[in-house]
């Protein structure tokens, strides 16, 4: 009788432990799913937020918009670039002649008078050559349909008047 006991016990403890395998992996299994399932949830979330916050607050000024000087007598071309929410990069010329006007940097539209400007702007007038590269700003001053460099003044103490126009 002890001889049939201990086999029939170690089958029956054999058996179990499989079973527990089973119950384990199926149990990991569900759990794996409910994972998966949550993440495809934040990631649906965190995209329509991520939308959200790419809409500009202002009007879109992606693409060209005509660049003047005061001093070139031919307009030129400045590109706009979307690189976040009413931010762009911006990069442009306009010549005429020897004469030109060069704007590379980032623009972000702040209110719909005011771009604030952080990059360089260099022109070559007369041939005489003038780097600006501190921050500064782009006014809609109502005298037309552009934004006026409110840093005017050049390095020989005259107003240059540098407009994006929109």
């Amino acid at each position: 009788m002890k001889r049939l006991l201990l086999p029939f016990l170690a089958l029956a403890l054999l058996s179990c432990n499989k079973n527990v395998e089973r119950y384990e992996q199926k149990k990991l299994a569900d759990t794996l799913r409910i994972i998966d399932s949550i993440n495809a949830a934040r990631t649906v979330y965190n995209d329509s937020i991520r939308a959200l916050n790419g809409k500009n607050i202002y009007r879109d000024l992606s693409g060209s918009h005509k660049l003047t000087h005061s001093e070139i007598s031919a307009p030129g071309k400045v590109l706009f670039t979307k690189t976040a929410r009413d931010e762009y990069k911006i990069s442009g010329k306009a010549a005429s002649g020897s004469d030109f006007v060069e704007v590379n940097g980032k623009v972000e539209l702040v209110t719909e008078k005011y771009l604030n400007f952080e990059g360089v702007i260099f022109q070559k007038i007369q041939g005489k050559p003038y780097k600006r590269s501190s921050k500064t700003s782009f006014k809609d001053e109502k005298k037309g349909s552009f934004w006026r460099m409110q840093n005017k003044v050049n390095s020989d103490g005259f107003v240059d008047y540098i407009d994006i126009h929109f």
